[in-house]
């Protein structure tokens, strides 16, 4: 979107300001995207030089401008407190709430802080109307999401779909179905943090309230997709392994929790698989209940849905590194 919508994302903000009474708005970039950085600087200069940005926008008693930082790419800052203290130039530890940025965010300010494709859908909306934007749902949805589709599928990509679409038709039909002679064994939404839906499952559609009543979210829409090729406690593995090392380190719970399940995932534990289980729930309820942000609290859905929809390969797991012991 930012590349090749950059003025979408600037009208989007500047609506979002007019509506808040906002004077400054901060698009905060990941440093890995260098050309990016460049689009939406020379969109943001074309905007100001058109009179759609700064002092008295088109001679309007309104102002508003917006500055482009760029983060060092840590993923805790997308969490939207630990990106307001990157943001301030502090260290990306997300902040304890209440306060919420609502009223006390950028330098403790009041703050709305969105995703790209919430503030670039502001727009057309604005143009053409709520009604035109329920219509493009499916059923009783409305609006659209773009999907960042990954994986074991033919066309991997970014796909736009209608809210309500179901899982399986995006993955048969618009990107093309596995590679030849495979299967399609599970995917994982919302990027890493929704864990896994396999099974019956993968006919879910693609809305906040289908997918949450299999236990997951879809977030911002990365889906990532594995095939029967793929032993799936060790696509659980380098997932909480990820999180281990992404975790900011603040709270015990995710600091502490996301290693002892990359232990577990790795081998390591009680010999007896119910002991084994029974500990691996107790560390993933322990972190959701009680880590500081979304990143701990999410990361025990990966063990969760493992041990839902793989509980015979769990099994061998533990039986193999009770093997291994001996």
């Amino acid at each position: 979107l930012m590349d090749h919508d950059p003025h979408g994302l600037l009208e989007g903000m500047a609506l979002a300001g007019y509506a808040t009474g906002a004077t400054r708005g901060f698009i905060y970039l990941r440093y890995e995207y260098p050309e990016t950085a460049h689009i939406l600087e020379a969109a943001r200069d074309e905007a100001r030089a058109a009179g759609l940005l700064g002092d008295r926008i088109l001679g309007s008693p309104f102002s508003f401008d917006i500055e482009i930082r760029r983060g060092a790419g840590a993923y805790i800052c997308g969490e939207e407190s630990s990106l307001l203290n990157s943001l301030e130039g502090k260290h990306p530890f997300p902040r304890n709430r209440p306060p919420f940025p609502v009223t006390h965010g950028y330098e403790n300010l009041p703050t709305a802080v969105n995703n790209v494709e919430t503030l670039s859908s502001a727009p057309p909306i604005v143009l053409q109307g709520a009604d035109w934007y329920s219509s493009l749902g499916r059923g009783d949805h409305a609006g659209t999401k773009v999907i960042s589709l990954s994986g074991d599928v033919t066309r991997p990509g970014n796909y736009e779909v209608p809210i309500g679409l179901p899982l399986m038709e995006l993955l048969d039909e618009w990107a093309g179905g596995p590679s030849q002679g495979r299967g399609f064994q599970a995917v994982t939404m919302a990027g890493l943090s929704g864990g896994f839906l396999a099974g019956d499952d993968l006919n879910v559609t693609l809305d906040e309230p289908a997918i949450r009543a299999k236990g997951s979210f879809l977030g911002a829409g990365g889906i990532m997709v594995f095939d029967d090729s793929r032993d799936m406690v060790n696509v659980a593995r380098d997932a909480m392994e990820f999180f281990a090392e992404e975790s900011c380190g603040k709270c015990f719970p995710c600091r502490i929790g996301t290693h002892r399940l990359t232990e577990r995932l790795s081998g390591g534990g009680p010999s007896d698989l119910t002991t084994r289980v029974d500990e691996v729930n107790d560390l993933g309820d322990t972190m959701k209940r009680t880590s500081a942000c979304g990143l701990g609290q999410a990361a025990p859905l990966i063990t969760e849905s493992l041990l839902r929809y793989f509980p015979e390969r769990v099994r061998t797991h533990v039986a193999e590194s009770n093997k291994g012991q001996e």
